[in-house]
């Protein structure tokens, strides 16, 4: 049938332009940042190191040269980041990073679902006398190139980004042991995260939650974990891979077929992807991160 042979020239396309990505894109000409929630700045900076100790910045400028090699820029920028968030870090008992959905390049803002997520665990662990350091990895650049290193790095499942980052809270648990770090994601920021708890599967500091994962990719590491698959109020389209609701969707979308604010105040699952929004207003996502937390560190 004409229509099959279509779809199978359509994925033999795919599979070669994914190929051609791979093998053509050079590796990306810098690492990521890491940004405090709300703080302004798009990469944290050391400024004053007389609080660092020689230890400490020996071991932040080794592990630099162990990612960037001989790249000088690279590994300065590198190790003042990783001294920034230790001096940021160190008073505190819980750092929270982010790893956002779709292109990797946006702040927690321009995630509205997650933000009431990250607003509800920093209420619930403030309860408990605990407190935070809410981060951001942001692991590409707002740009052509970055989305292409975005793509690059789907397809190899984020094997270089999740070093960079895994790097990253190894030198935090490591240099403050009392620290506890919960790894977040939405969406493609779940496989990041995903595989850096591969990376840390040794460190009990290390934990994550994640929601909405993509239904190309099939999470592993599940100790220390919480995978959200649904919101509770309708199936996760883009989770469950349901591609005639995501085009109906899409289609409703291109339409300005809008649906109303439903009961909870939130403009409901997501048009684009149906139930590929997870808000802390719905109660199965808040009752499980919340058993999650208490479960963890409900006794300080």
């Amino acid at each position: 049938m004409n229509w099959v042979r279509r779809i199978g020239i359509g994925i033999a396309l795919a599979v070669v332009l994914s190929l051609a990505v791979v093998l053509l894109v050079p590796p990306s000409s810098m690492p990521g940042v890491v940004c405090e929630v709300g703080g302004g700045e798009l990469t944290m900076s050391a400024g004053d190191l007389s609080a660092v100790s020689q230890p400490v910045a020996e071991d932040a400028a080794r592990l630099a040269t162990e990612l960037f090699g001989d790249c000088q820029e690279k590994c300065d920028d590198f190790a003042n980041q990783l001294l920034a968030t230790f001096l940021e870090a160190k008073e505190k008992d819980f750092v929270i990073l982010f790893n956002s959905g779709g292109w990797g390049s946006n702040l927690l803002e321009a995630s509205p679902g997650w933000s009431s997520i990250l607003n509800g665990i920093e209420a619930e662990l403030c309860s408990l006398d605990y407190t935070l350091l809410p981060l951001v990895y942001l692991r590409t650049e707002d740009s052509l190139r970055g989305h292409l290193d975005e793509l690059k790095a789907m397809i190899t499942h984020y094997w270089s980004e999740a070093d960079d980052l895994a790097c990253r809270v190894e030198f935090l648990t490591s240099h403050i042991p009392d620290l506890r770090v919960i790894i977040t994601g939405e969406s493609n920021g779940t496989v990041i995260s995903d595989r850096v708890m591969s990376i840390l599967e040794d460190e009990p500091q290390v934990y994550s939650i994640q929601t909405g994962p993509p239904f190309w990719y099939k999470n592993f590491m599940l100790d220390r974990t919480l995978l959200l698959t649904s919101n509770g109020i309708i199936p996760d389209s883009f989770s469950q891979g349901d591609f005639c609701t995501v085009a109906w969707g899409n289609l409703r979308c291109w339409l300005h077929l809008s649906q109303s604010v439903d009961d909870f105040g939130v403009e409901p699952h997501y048009i684009g992807a149906p139930g590929h929004d997870y808000w802390w207003q719905y109660p199965e996502v808040c009752s499980q991160i919340t058993n999650f937390l208490d479960e963890n560190f409900g006794i300080k």
